[in-house]
């Protein structure tokens, strides 16, 4: 094994990997006690979540601790998608990859604020992937632990890149939905305001 390939280095670079993606990711809180997480998708302030975590007036803290009153300025319960705006500028935004590319087996990070814990990581592999259909295969699968306040975090691959927005948990596996289908939406700017 080469000095490039050793174990330290492996755990180095996951370790920077997951720093990465904490630093794209941010608490909501909504409506009452409610309170989930968020992707930066944008340098100049937008954020996009699950429809079910931007009710009322949501309240975003990033990272480092700041806190931004937050404004809905796409919202679409059918998708349950949200796209927030906050006014800061010249935010760490995250690197979107292609779900269309995700193959069963592949490993992937969750991020989020379970229990209102900013930040905390869960890893596992990619157990199926949308393939079309009614059946609800639209999201992507995941074997990996989320919980309350994993709401509209990412799913990123092991190259710190979403693939997509954590939604629930179904049948002990996590649900997201596709980054593309978070691009379509954000395209078709859906209708402000829940």
């Amino acid at each position: 094994m080469s000095p490039a390939q050793a174990p330290g280095d492996q755990d180095a670079r996951l370790a920077a990997l997951a720093e990465r993606v904490r630093r794209v990711t941010v608490e909501v809180r909504g409506a009452g006690r409610g309170h989930g997480s968020g992707v930066i998708w944008g340098r100049e302030g937008r954020i996009v979540t699950n429809a079910h975590v931007a009710r009322g007036r949501p309240t975003v803290v990033l990272s480092d601790g700041r806190v931004f009153e937050a404004h809905v300025v796409a919202w679409d319960p059918a998708r349950d998608l949200a796209a927030l705006r906050i006014g800061a500028r010249e935010l760490p935004a995250a690197e979107i990859g292609d779900s269309d590319a995700l193959r069963v087996g592949e490993l992937v990070f969750a991020v989020g604020s379970p229990f209102g814990l900013r930040g905390a990581l869960s890893t596992g592999m990619v157990h199926a992937v949308p393939r079309g259909g009614p059946d609800g295969s639209r999201f992507i699968r995941a074997d990996l632990r989320l919980a309350p306040g994993n709401s509209g975090g990412p799913l990123a691959d092991a190259r710190g890149r979403v693939v997509g927005i954590n939604a629930m948990i179904h049948g002990g596996l996590a649900l997201a939905i596709p980054s593309n289908v978070v691009e379509g939406f954000l395209g078709a700017r859906a209708g402000a305001g829940p």
